[in-house]
């Protein structure tokens, strides 16, 4: 049974392990106690180290011939130094494959356009260059170190807890029609899978959209995920007026991009059957009463 390290054991990573822990004799690298019981109760092995103290890492060298990185950078600044870390932890001893879960933010405003792997990178916030800069650094060290190294390019992770209810329940406004973007999900379970099926399928030096088949609007995620909850539907409000300071920065950051992924290549190579093709089918329903 090869040996798989899991950095960055969060949500994605708990949905994961109940199915890898099938396949490998899994590690997960812990910096804080708070997910240690739920891991070792789903099969995981605990390694301590934190990716922001490089001296910590030293035992990841050799550990696993596999490596699912979930972490995700930073909060400043335009390189992940993050990954950085950990590629300079694993070189001694390279594991096989490594598969990383980026963003699709690396694509940047694309128009509300089509978007394929192909697409050059044009990252229009931090957020989306920093995981860029990690994508270039993961993919040209595979290269040069013969690891076959591959991107998961994940766009809105949802699932029932993980709604964006507190916006809605504070009356946050979302864009007017004419003004909105397309945006793109994937449920949290599904993704869990789409690791797993990357693990053991991608190709070396492949990135894939790791996306469902929604074609939907924000402001209509949000009125879909309040009817769905019992909610008032959100305000709408111009650009102008967001751009003013109608919408929080943070939320405002996201408005500011369009794009519908294409996820044929991962259907294709990876053979993902999505549980959830849409949001309308993974949002929760209100419950019969």
């Amino acid at each position: 049974m090869k040996r798989l390290l899991i950095v960055g054991c969060g949500d994605i990573a708990l949905r994961a392990l109940p199915q890898l822990a099938r396949s490998y004799q899994v590690f997960g690298l812990v910096r804080a106690a708070g997910q240690a019981e739920r891991l070792a109760a789903l099969g995981a092995k605990l390694v301590e180290g934190d990716l922001d103290a490089p001296s910590t890492l030293t035992p990841l060298a050799g550990m696993a011939e596999l490596v699912l990185h979930l972490a995700p950078p930073g909060d400043s600044g335009e390189r992940d130094q993050r990954s950085a870390n950990l590629i300079a932890a694993l070189s001694p001893r390279p594991p096989e494959r490594l598969v990383y879960i980026s963003t699709s933010g690396v694509y940047g405003d694309c128009g509300g356009a089509w978007v394929d792997e192909d697409r050059p990178l044009a990252p229009q916030s931090p957020r989306g260059a920093r995981r860029a800069d990690a994508e270039r650094a993961l993919l040209a060290w595979g290269e040069q170190r013969g690891v076959a190294v591959a991107v998961l390019r994940v766009p809105g992770i949802y699932a029932a807890q993980r709604l964006p209810l507190a916006q809605l329940q504070r009356g946050a406004p979302v864009l007017r029609e004419e003004d909105d973007v397309y945006t793109n999900h994937i449920h949290a379970d599904d993704l869990a899978a789409i690791c797993a099926r990357a693990l053991d399928s991608a190709a070396p030096g492949r990135a894939y959209n790791a996306s469902d088949d929604s074609e939907i609007k924000m402001g209509d995620y949000f009125d879909l995920v309040a009817d769905r909850a019992g909610l008032p539907r959100p305000p709408r409000v111009s650009r102008a007026a967001a751009e003013a300071g109608a919408i929080s920065a943070g939320l405002l950051s996201f408005m500011r991009e369009s794009r519908r992924l294409v996820n044929t290549r991962m259907k294709a190579e990876l053979g993902v059957r999505l549980r959830y093709p849409s949001v309308y089918d993974g949002v929760p329903k209100p419950a019969a009463g």
